[in-house]
């Protein structure tokens, strides 16, 4: 018969220690009362203690003893989200934001009641405005990446789920690429009080995205051409447009910023694409800041 103890703690180089104590026969130990005391970690930064004891065969000795001891190993590895940051320069620095469209941010756009409650909540009209305005203040480059859809891209044989959605809403129409007939205060048609920042001479509207990503457009060729190598990006819809930019950007070698408030996404039946795009951007992005941080940020990068 074995007599085990664990004792598991970690903290700064957590540990584990298993200790066995055995006896046989009519050996005195077995007929004494088992007593044991808790480590007392050093400085930890989370403590963490655990005391138990057992009698085990022979036979049901060895799980016991591994199971916790990797049970403790694997807690005290477990790494914190590690801090996030990008320097912002307005040398190697510009805003880009995605489909800053009525169809998403007007109420008569047709997808606004998917999106309504995350934008209330984040404040996403508010923040995209500031972030435009703090851009052009301080001399940032700004690049909008557009979704419009032609009358031939309507004839698509096959497509994802929320891209079939936004074909059957008819998100982003536009007549043609060479005409600008019915644009004017359309859902494919920019918000308007975002207009004096994009129609201002200055902004890069690049060639429309068509599913989620600026793999089809020239987002990336814009940015390199200007030495761009840095991203503070913003816009709709955070899980999908934003997400895939901010995925492709970062495989493209930029260093990507979200913020994470100048963005929402659609919320539909027990699916949140809000708290799942803000999930990503803190696990894959350089950083994910809110718009006071970026706005911060932006000011203070020249001084």
């Amino acid at each position: 018969m074995c007599f085990h103890c664990s004792f598991g703690g970690f903290g700064h180089g957590g540990f584990g220690v298993p200790i066995e104590l055995r006896g046989y026969g009519n050996h005195r130990l077995l007929r004494q009362p088992l007593t044991y005391h808790p480590i007392t970690l050093q400085q930890p930064s989370v403590p963490y203690v655990r005391t138990s004891h057992h009698a085990y065969s022979e036979k049901q000795m060895a799980p016991h003893f591994y199971n916790g001891f990797h049970h403790n190993a694997a807690a005290a590895q477990t790494p914190p989200v590690p801090a996030q940051g990008m320097k912002v320069d307005r040398n190697n620095t510009a805003l880009v934001i995605t489909d800053p469209q009525n169809d998403f941010l007007s109420p008569t756009g047709a997808a606004w009641n998917l999106v309504k409650d995350s934008v209330a909540e984040n404040h996403t009209i508010e923040n995209i405005e500031l972030l435009f305005k703090t851009a052009k203040e301080n001399k940032f480059k700004v690049f909008v990446s557009p979704h419009w859809y032609y009358p031939y891209d309507q004839k698509w044989k096959f497509g994802g789920v929320l891209e079939h959605l936004m074909h059957d809403l008819k998100m982003y129409q536009r007549k043609s690429p060479l005409s600008l007939e019915g644009f004017t205060g359309s859902g494919a048609d920019f918000l308007d009080r975002y207009k004096p920042y994009i129609e201002d001479g200055q902004t890069v509207i690049c060639s429309p995205h068509k599913i989620f990503g600026p793999e089809a457009n020239d987002l990336v060729l814009q940015l390199r051409k200007q030495r761009i190598s840095r991203v503070i990006l913003a816009g709709m819809s955070g899980n999908l447009c934003v997400e895939s930019h901010m995925r492709e950007l970062m495989e493209q070698g930029f260093e990507v910023a979200v913020v994470h408030d100048a963005t929402a996404s659609a919320k539909m039946n027990d699916l949140d694409g809000d708290k799942a795009a803000k999930t990503n951007f803190r696990m894959i992005a350089s950083a994910s800041w809110s718009t006071n941080e970026t706005i911060n940020k932006m000011r203070s990068s020249h001084r």
